[in-house]
């Protein structure tokens, strides 16, 4: 058997992130090869992790990537079991990198797809490589749980902490109002675009609410459907984007600010964490 020395074992440390004892224990099997100790190592952390499988993964990340030479934005969902490892700067990095690369790259129709792609911060190795060398050392379960590539000019906004994102396909305008309507849908929560995008059935229901509780109060049946058309202004400025209240300008709605500023709105992507 091949000596293996301290420092062939720190070595092998310093590469992988795992413990020294994995470390020694792996070279010993190899005789020596680093790089078939690396893969007992990827091996061994495989076989951990799936018995790990099912477990919640109640946090992460969400990144959003805008390629300024080409009309494409990019959100991705990658999660992970506990906050500090959504805060970590590799897991940081690879959710940033996987943006990147749906955005950079050919696109995908999946995640298992986009795994397959190259790194782009170490294109020496794919994706799905760095995704599970990070998983082999910090031991937690990890899962791309949501992708997704807008090709079209877009704003987008991600919350300081990952929990948070928006990806808006906007035509005209400015990148700066793009990103400001970005951070009213953060805030704001609104459900579709425009009034034309909720679902008939809910406007439906929420009609008969309305009426029901206008005669509820007494009021004649020949001013009942004036008032609710009325009273569904709120409706429609509680759930459609360019119906609120802007955020930066509350005189005015999100629809108008848009038009005054020469944009169309066509299409938005909110994620929150925990909210597939």
């Amino acid at each position: 058997m091949a000596e293996i020395t301290a420092a062939a074992v720190k070595s092998l440390r310093e590469r992988t992130g795992l413990p020294m004892m994995d470390c020694k224990k792996a070279l010993e099997e190899a005789a020596g090869d680093a790089e078939k100790a690396i893969e007992i190592l990827r091996k061994a952390g495989k076989k951990t992790m799936e018995k790990r499988v099912g477990r919640e993964t109640p946090t992460g990340r969400i990144a959003i990537f805008l390629d300024r030479n080409k009309p494409v934005g990019t959100i991705v969902d990658l999660r992970c079991e506990s906050a500090p490892v959504a805060s970590n700067e590799q897991f940081v990095q690879l959710a940033d990198d996987l943006a990147k690369q749906l955005a950079t790259g050919p696109g995908a129709a999946t995640p298992d797809a986009l795994l397959d792609q190259p790194s782009p911060s170490n294109p020496k190795q794919t994706l799905r490589q760095q995704f599970d060398d990070l998983n082999n050392r910090i031991r937690e379960v990890f899962k791309l749980q949501r992708i997704a590539r807008i090709d079209g000019v877009c704003g987008g906004y991600a919350h300081h902490n990952g929990a948070v994102g928006v990806l808006l396909h906007a035509e005209g305008g400015t990148p700066e109002l793009a990103k400001d309507v970005c951070m009213h849908v953060a805030a704001m929560r609104p459900a579709v675009l425009g009034v034309g995008d909720l679902d008939p059935v809910v406007v439906a229901k929420e009609r008969e609410i309305l009426s029901e509780a206008a005669r509820g109060e007494g009021k004649p049946e020949k001013i009942i459907e004036k008032m609710v058309e009325g009273r569904l202004h709120s409706f429609y400025a509680e759930q459609c984007l360019t119906e609120q209240p802007f955020v930066k300008d509350d005189s005015q709605s999100v629809g108008n600010v848009a038009k005054a500023a020469g944009m169309k709105l066509v299409r938005f992507i909110h994620w929150e964490l925990g909210k597939d």
